[in-house]
């Protein structure tokens, strides 16, 4: 598998062996900078129309650059032409289309880009649009790669280039119980992230062989009475679990936290456990999730990434511009190694993946994606990494 990205472009070419080089947030988004810095506005990115490149391979890419979602979608929109530049102004014409952060918008955007000519769409950014957007190109024949994180809108042809939560469930459950960890209990949200989580963790408990002991839901925001029905699961020496998982935001766990060290819980033989949305001081500083680990991608590909985008564009990228870098990259390598076959949907769901600005990752037929992540322990109020993110991707989660 060949690595692209900035410095390492012109590694690319002879080594396109045997997969590609490649470099909405519609809910909780994790950020893997331990002390993020304020994210600043985005550059202001051109109008809707405007292309980048004159490849003779057209590429919708359909983001909101007026309406909700602007500020993101100007950072999408700079991180592609970053990524153009970088892959040394590859065989593209990218045609940038504003769909005002709406279905409407990204439905029209989407037959546009088609009627001049694009053969692959990438965006957008929230679920509804990415259904839009979704609907017209899937009905031309042509792929959707987009960035919503709402698992719900991936299908056959839509596929989610964005960080899911599934990816995360199954590498801190893999950690837990390749160190011993064999009886899990768990403590989620009555949310729609925690719905999709909670199934994600079912699944990847079984699927390791160990023992669910308990699942307690919470509303959102009173954590009490599931926290006291955990009690005697997750405290004292005889407690019959040994790591408890908690998913929720950091606004969420910062109520989470206070209630478990109220009820006597202590981390220690029984491991608290958590998704990249841990990685916040909000929740870093917490007695409770002290020793507690969670899996998240390596920060070192989005800082070298922030930096360059800084220098470009004035500006500090949000963490989801990473993916409008990745998304045009994977377009480049495709045009490059695949010919006619390029965006065919054996290409790009191919079984090695591609490598990404923060890992290795893949799209599955169903359209979702999986990623390689690191596993971070919460250490005197801050994270470190207990075992590094794979170079490469094991079987598929199905």
């Amino acid at each position: 598998m060949a690595w692209l990205g900035g410095r390492l472009a012109m590694l690319c070419g002879a080594a396109l062996a045997l997969s590609a080089c490649v470099g909405g947030p519609d809910g909780p988004r994790p950020d893997t900078r331990s002390a993020p810095p304020p994210v600043a506005e985005a550059a202001p990115a051109p109008a809707s129309g405007q292309r980048i490149g004159t490849g003779s391979v057209k590429v919708a890419l359909i983001v909101p650059l007026t309406g909700q979602g602007a500020a993101v979608g100007a950072a999408l929109r700079n991180a592609a032409e970053l990524a153009y530049d970088d892959f040394q102004k590859p065989d593209l014409s990218i045609l940038v289309k504003d769909d005002h952060g709406t279905p409407e918008g990204a439905r029209e955007a989407a037959q546009a880009a088609l009627n001049e000519g694009a053969e692959i769409v990438l965006g957008p950014l929230f679920a509804a649009s990415v259904q839009a957007a979704g609907g017209i190109a899937r009905g031309a024949g042509k792929p959707v790669v987009a960035f919503s994180t709402d698992a719900g809108v991936a299908a056959r042809g839509v596929y989610l280039i964005s960080f899911l939560p599934q990816s995360e469930v199954d590498r801190i459950v893999e950690e837990a119980t390749a160190s011993g960890r064999r009886s899990f209990a768990a403590l989620i949200p009555e949310t729609t992230y925690g719905n999709a989580v909670e199934a994600q963790f079912r699944e990847a408990v079984a699927r390791r062989g160990a023992r669910l002991v308990a699942i307690e839901r919470y509303p959102a925001g009173n954590p009490g009475p599931a926290v006291e029905r955990l009690r005697s699961i997750v405290t004292g020496a005889s407690a019959p679990a040994d790591a408890l998982f908690v998913p929720d935001t950091p606004d969420g766990l910062s109520t989470v936290a206070p209630a478990l060290t109220k009820a006597g819980f202590s981390p220690g033989r029984v491991r608290p456990m958590g998704l990249a949305l841990w990685n916040d001081p909000r929740v870093l500083s917490q007695p409770a999730f002290q020793g507690g680990w969670f899996a998240a991608p390596d920060t070192a590909g989005f800082s070298g990434f922030a930096q360059r985008y800084q220098a470009r564009f004035g500006a500090t990228p949000p963490r989801a511009a990473s993916l409008g870098y990745d998304a045009v990259s994977l377009t480049a390598a495709l045009v490059r190694q695949y010919g006619t076959q390029r965006f065919a949907d054996a290409t790009l769901t191919s079984p090695a993946g591609f490598s990404g600005l923060e890992g290795t990752f893949r799209f599955r037929p169903d359209g979702l994606s999986e990623r390689t992540l690191a596993v971070y322990e919460i250490r005197g109020n801050a994270a470190a990494v207990v075992s590094p993110a794979p170079k490469v991707l094991g079987p598929s989660g199905i």
